[in-house]
């Protein structure tokens, strides 16, 4: 059995499909974070992938954003699934349950907790030593403790503690457990690629979490006792190390530096393995022990700003005989064609629609969240203002009959696409058209017999340019005219414009080249003192007194100190007016 997790930021960003990227990872159960989807934009070529069921989590108050997935091969089908954590996201039979005690949260807090689409569990029949066996996995995208927003990091730790009273209520349970996924916090020093304020770096409220989340592994154990016995045996009765679980890749990799699973793509950090590792597979202290033969990452794998992390197992998976209710395919607009046309046609389903359209949007994010954390099921309401709901046939007579309406009074459309005639005699109506604009010009001279060059300039204005000829031999159409000058004149209104073309590119060249002269453009960027080459402007985004301002650093990637290859400490201001 071989358990993958790894966070995609989007599901959208395979470019060689889903089912590829699946089958590349090669693994029995696949778990993936921030997929950055909602149900209303879920697409059939990635919720039903050939030789996969699979489960999914949407984000309820944010479209593109947080969602996590989990890919099961149908070797490796569950009998169990449900979304969430707190239980108030399950309606339907085959559910996981276990919920724990969940005293400390109210009502309100426990819908937050699951709103945002954060974790999906599915529970699978193993077979250890001969015996039957239950292996509950849930795959959590752990929110992110923004310095921007205090009120963030309350919601990570409460998040953190639900997740573990979830999970130790299934172990209690007599199911073994794994947890997995973006957790957001990096464990050790040794996790990290930089760590800052040494001193206080275990004093992060997600690294006492984690400390007393996990259980110190054997290895870790056996190298403290051989660096200091004094300090293993404190180590072995601080509280701190007293979690029910284990990291497994710390298990197989105790010492192993510089080994991350997330870079930031702004940097280019991932290019000097200047990253942390903040994707983690935990498992229950037995699993771990009797049936986990290996676990590593995979930085070589590209695609995300994380990369995937797997863990082995010698038990096999028993499949189910049939994919829980939670499964994907057997969403509505999944299940099959005839049901697809069932709710295009059945009239009930439009009464809701129209209502809820009318509705008013609230003002703001917070405002949706709220509205949407009210009723945890209102994910099933979104569909129904979905397109895909609508009647594809009233969409088109809609469509029909603004089309009538908005071209009617510009006539035929076939007139658009007729070709124009050059060397023809005019049309009657194109007659009359003429000698009522040549009318009207010879009613307003004092003589029709003869005619000025403004008179004739005015007609000939109205006449198309690719009826030179036909005026020319039309005695109908020059009866206004009786010299040479009225040929003259529209001949010459007509050959005017080939030397005229090359006088307006020559004042395009001589306006451009004033330009130049007035307008500089943007100074060359500086060199940073270090490796002397060319630095990259960047703008600061952060809320403060020097947000918008723009300043160079160099253009390296981000990297560690003692790193030649990476960028250097260069830095300086973009000064106004410059």
């Amino acid at each position: 059995m071989k358990i993958v997790t790894w966070n995609i930021n989007g599901i959208r960003t395979f470019r060689g499909g889903i089912k590829r990227a699946l089958d590349s990872l090669d693994a029995d159960i696949i778990c993936v974070q921030e997929t950055k989807v909602t149900r209303d934009l879920l697409d059939e070529r990635t919720a039903i992938v050939d030789g996969y069921n699979s489960y999914f989590s949407f984000s309820r108050g944010r479209s593109g954003y947080s969602g996590v997935a989990t890919y099961c091969k149908d070797s490796a089908t569950p009998f169990a699934a449900e979304e969430g954590l707190t239980g108030l996201l399950t309606n339907h039979e085959g559910a996981v349950g276990c919920y724990g005690d969940q005293a400390e949260f109210c009502g309100e807090e426990l819908q937050l907790l699951d709103n945002e689409g954060r974790a999906v569990i599915t529970q699978h029949r193993i077979m250890c030593q001969e015996k039957e066996q239950t292996v509950t996995v849930i795959n959590v995208y752990c929110p992110r403790a923004d310095p921007e927003k205090p009120e963030r990091k309350q919601f990570k730790l409460q998040f953190y503690k639900l997740l573990q009273n979830r999970a130790e209520a299934m172990l209690k349970d007599g199911s073994h457990v794994i947890v997995l996924g973006d957790v957001n916090t990096s464990h050790r020093q040794i996790d990290h690629c930089d760590p800052s304020d040494i001193e206080d770096f275990g004093e992060n409220p997600g690294r006492k979490w984690l400390n007393g989340f996990l259980h110190s592994d054997r290895q870790e154990k056996e190298i403290n006792e051989d660096e200091n016995d004094e300090e293993s045996e404190a180590t072995s009765t601080d509280p701190i190390h007293s979690g029910k679980f284990v990291d497994t890749f710390r298990y197989f990799h105790p010492t192993r530096t510089s080994a991350f699973t997330c870079w930031s793509t702004l940097t280019g950090a991932r290019q000097t393995n200047y990253g942390t590792r903040i994707d983690y597979i935990f498992a229950d202290c037995q699993l771990a022990k009797e049936q986990f033969v290996a676990a590593d990452i995979m930085p070589e794998m590209e695609g995300s700003d994380h990369c995937p992390v797997w863990g082995q197992l010698s038990c096999p998976l028993l499949p189910s005989s049939k994919p829980p209710p939670l499964c994907t395919r057997y969403l509505p607009e999944f299940a099959g064609k005839q049901q697809k046309l069932s709710r295009f046609l059945v009239k009930v389903d439009q009464k809701p629609t129209q209502s809820e359209q009318g509705d008013a949007l609230p003002g703001s994010q917070e405002e949706e969240e709220r509205r949407e954390n009210l009723n945890p099921f209102s994910g099933k309401k979104r569909l129904l203002t979905s397109d895909s709901v609508v009647p594809k046939g009233k969409k088109t007579k809609i469509a029909k009959t603004s089309i009538k309406t908005s071209t009617k009074p510009q006539g035929s459309l076939l007139s658009f696409f007729k070709p124009k005639i050059t060397n023809a005699p005019p049309s009657t109506e194109a007659t009359e058209k003429s000698l009522s604009v040549d009318e009207v010009t010879s009613s307003q001279n004092s003589q029709k017999s003869s005619t000025t060059r403004e008179d004739v300039s005015s007609v000939t204005s109205s006449v198309p340019e690719d009826t030179e000829r036909v005026c020319g031999g039309s005695p109908q159409l020059c009866t206004s005219s009786t010299t040479e000058d009225t040929d003259k004149q529209i001949k010459t209104r007509h050959l005017t414009p080939q030397p005229s073309v090359g006088r307006s590119d020559a004042k395009k060249g001589a306006s451009s080249v004033f330009w130049k002269s007035v307008l500089h453009g943007p100074p060359p960027p500086p060199s940073c003192k270090v490796h002397k080459e060319p630095c990259v402007l960047r703008t600061v985004k952060k809320e403060g007194p020097n947000m918008g301002k723009q300043f160079f650093v160099c253009a390296r990637p981000q990297g560690h100190v003692s790193n030649p290859e990476a960028r250097c400490n260069f830095f300086a201001w973009v000064e106004k007016g410059k």
